[in-house]
């Protein structure tokens, strides 16, 4: 005797298909405002790279000199027994010479550039220094794991409001959103920090304070 059977194959109702297509049209309207600032902040940060690459030596001396002598006079500096640095490149603000003025007195840290992530570890002298994954110096010595007192970050864009644009990885924003203890600074050029909000979505880190050869605000 034959038994018929029916498919077992599953045939979503018209409603079905409304439903999926309303909860793709949600998330869609989620992410616009995101792809929108995402794309600004690309813009923005290549019009101001370009500002910042024709600096001459000279200027990013003095101006990193200047910036220096704002740090000096912060209470997050003066009281910070470890600070996280950043080797500059592309004209950024150079720090550099904190290494040598301050050596003994307080432990330095660089950060290394992994795939998804940063590492920190101490300087220990330039000769300690290899160029890593991106290309930028960055110490061989091992992990640091203790705490940070104070980051001071490099960044494309600032604004008023000590939101930050960074050089386009991410590395920074996943890194800094796990510091709840240390002092967030920005380090900039005065050209770099914006009178009007700059674009930023809620994954990128606000700085406590954004410090430039002419002020420091926050």
């Amino acid at each position: 005797m034959h038994i018929s059977q029916k498919s077992s194959t599953f045939a979503p109702s018209n409603g079905i298909f409304v439903m999926l297509f309303s909860s793709q049209i949600h998330d869609l309207k989620l992410l616009l405002p995101w792809v929108r600032a995402r794309k600004e902040q690309s813009a923005l940060r290549a019009i101001v790279e370009q500002q910042r690459r024709i600096l001459t030596p000279e200027q990013v001396q003095e101006q990193s000199a200047q910036v220096i002598a704002q740090i000096e006079q912060m209470s997050f500096f003066r009281e910070a027994q470890t600070v996280l640095l950043y080797y500059p490149i592309h004209n950024e603000v150079d720090l550099r010479p904190l290494l040598t003025k301050y050596a003994g007195q307080k432990t330095f840290l660089f950060p290394v550039t992994h795939r998804h992530s940063l590492e920190i570890r101490p300087y220990d002298g330039e000769d300690m220094m290899r160029k890593g994954r991106l290309g930028v110096p960055e110490p061989q010595t091992p992990t640091y794991k203790g705490a940070i007192d104070l980051i001071l970050v490099p960044g494309v864009v600032f604004d008023q409001h000590c939101h930050r644009i960074g050089r386009g990885g991410g590395y920074y924003d996943k890194f800094l959103r796990k510091q709840h203890s240390a002092k967030k600074v920005g380090v900039c050029y005065a050209f770099q920090l914006k009178k009007h909000d700059v674009p930023h979505t809620r994954n990128d880190q606000k700085m406590d304070r954004v410090v430039t050869p002419l002020s420091t605000i926050g």
